[in-house]
C-alpha cells in the first residue's frame, strides 16, 4: 500500500470524527500557543532591557569609592571618601581605552520656582556626562568649562523638571530656579527620555558643573563616584583593568591590599537581567510545555480508542495483503496529522495572541522565528511518540482474532 493511499484513508477516518479530532488537537493547540506566546513576551522583555541599558550607554563604567558590599554591610563613612579630585584627573590622563570620563556628586533636596516646587536630586557632572549617559540638549545650551572652573551657579534639567516648575509652559532657559535655598540658573533643557526598565524616570535630572556642588551645596572635597565610558563596548573589559591599575597605583595600595573602590559596567548589569529574563523564560516556556504533553496524552488515549473501534476494519485489512507496517503506518499518520494541524493553528493562535499582549496590556513582545520552528518540532515529536505505540498495537493485531472482534 504506498503512502498516497495511506494519507488518504487516514484523512477519511478523521473526518469521520471531526469533533472528536479536533478537542484531541486541542491540548497541541492550547500548548503549542502558550509556548510561543510566553517566548515572546520573555524575549521582548530581554530585548526592552537591552535597549534601555543601550540607551544608558552600553559601555559605561562606574567608579563608586569603598570596596565591594558584601552581606549588605554598611560601610564605614569614611571608606566612602577614597575617590578624590586626583583620581579622575590621573584617570582622564592616563587612561588609554576611555573616549569620556565626569566626576560625579550629587544631592537630594527641593527645587522651587515661584510657588512650584518639585523633589528631586541635583548630580555635579562635567561635560563629558552627557555623551557617557547618552543625553542630548534639546534647548539652550551645556554649562562651559569656564562654569565648572569658577564653580557657577548654572544647571542644565531635564524635561519633568521643567513640567513641574513650570507648569504654564514658559521657557526655564535663562529663568532662576532655587536648590535648597542656593540659586541656580537654567543654561539648558535635556531631550526626554522617559522612564528606563527599572522604572527610574530619565527626565527627573538636574545637571550642575560638579566644582558647584561639591563647594557650594556640600561643602566637600572627596567624590561620590566617576563615571566613565569604554571607547566600544568591546573594549569596556580593558578599560576596567585600566582604571583598577591607576587607581590602585594613586592609592598607593599593595598586592595584598583589597582596593578601596568598586568598578562596575553596564555589560555586568545587562549579563546579570539577560539570565534572569532567560530564567524566568525558560521557566514560563516549560510550564507552558506540559499542555503540550497533555495534547500527546490526548493523542494517545483517542488513538486507543481509534484502534479498539476499528479493530475489525485492521482485521480484514490485514486479511487482503495490508502489512502490519501498513496499519502502523496508517494510525502513525493519523498522530501526525492531528498533532501537525494543532500545531499551525497553535502557531496562528500564539502569534495573534502576542500581538494581542501587546495592545492591549503593553507589554514588549519579540516573536522569534526558533521559538516557532521550536514549537512546531515538538507538537510533531509528540504526535509521533504518543502515535507510536497504540500503531504499534494496531500493527500487531492478530487478522483472524481482529475479524472476530465485537
Amino acid at each position: 500500500m504506498n503512502g498516497t493511499n495511506l494519507f488518504k484513508i487516514a484523512l477519511r477516518a478523521l473526518a469521520n470524527n471531526k469533533m472528536r479530532a479536533f478537542l484531541t488537537m486541542l491540548g497541541i493547540i492550547i500548548g503549542v500557543a502558550s509556548v510561543i506566546t510566553m517566548l515572546a513576551i520573555g524575549q521582548g522583555s530581554k530585548k526592552s532591557i537591552q535597549d534601555q541599558i543601550s540607551e544608558m550607554g552600553s559601555n559605561m563604567i562606574m567608579i563608586h569609592p569603598g570596596a565591594e558590599r558584601r552581606g549588605g554591610v554598611r560601610m564605614d563613612p569614611s571608606a566612602m571618601q577614597t575617590l578624590k579630585l586626583e583620581d579622575y584627573i590621573r584617570l582622564s590622563n592616563e587612561n588609554k581605552f576611555l573616549s569620556a570620563i565626569s566626576p560625579n556628586v550629587s544631592s537630594s533636596g527641593q527645587f522651587i520656582n515661584g510657588a512650584n516646587n518639585y523633589p528631586s536630586s541635583v548630580n555635579g557632572v562635567n561635560k563629558d556626562y552627557l555623551e557617557i549617559r547618552q543625553l542630548t540638549v534639546e534647548s539652550g545650551s551645556m554649562f562651559t568649562e569656564e562654569d565648572i572652573a569658577s564653580s557657577a551657579k548654572v544647571c542644565v534639567i531635564g524635561k519633568t523638571i521643567v513640567d513641574n516648575l513650570f507648569p504654564d509652559g514658559s521657557d526655564p532657559v535663562g529663568q532662576v530656579i532655587r536648590f535648597n535655598k542656593i540659586p541656580f540658573q537654567v543654561v539648558g533643557v535635556l531631550k526626554p527620555k522617559g522612564y528606563n526598565s527599572m522604572g527610574q524616570d530619565q527626565d527627573a535630572v538636574v545637571l550642575a558643573p560638579y566644582t558647584t556642588i561639591m563647594k557650594r551645596v556640600l561643602a566637600i572635597t572627596y567624590l561620590q563616584g566617576i563615571y566613565a565610558s569604554a571607547l566600544t563596548e568591546d573594549m569596556t573589559e580593558l578599560a576596567i583593568d585600566d582604571i583598577e591599575s591607576i587607581l590602585r597605583n594613586n592609592h598607593k595600595l599593595k598586592e595584598t591590599d583589597e582596593s578601596d573602590f568598586t568598578i562596575r559596567s553596564q555589560q555586568e548589569l545587562s549579563t546579570m537581567l539577560s539570565s534572569t529574563t532567560d530564567l524566568m523564560t525558560t521557566l514560563l516556556a516549560c510550564i507552558a510545555g506540559i499542555s503540550l504533553i497533555v495534547g500527546g496524552i490526548g493523542i494517545m488515549n483517542i488513538m486507543y480508542v481509534s484502534v479498539t473501534e476499528r479493530t475489525r476494519e485492521i482485521g480484514l485489512r490485514m486479511s487482503v495483503g495490508a502489512r502490519g507496517i501498513d496499519i502502523l503506518s496508517q494510525f502513525l499518520i493519523e498522530a501526525i496529522l492531528i498533532s501537525i494541524t494543532g500545531g499551525i493553528i497553535g502557531v496562528f493562535i500564539g502569534v495573534g495572541a502576542s500581538f494581542v499582549v501587546k495592545a492591549i496590556l503593553n507589554w514588549p513582545i519579540a516573536i522569534q522565528m526558533w521559538s516557532v520552528l521550536l514549537s512546531f518540532a515538538v507538537c510533531t515529536v509528540t504526535g509521533v511518540f504518543f502515535g507510536w505505540y497504540p500503531a504499534q498495537k494496531a500493527a500487531n493485531l492478530d487478522p483472524i482474532d481482529a475479524i472476530r472482534y465485537e
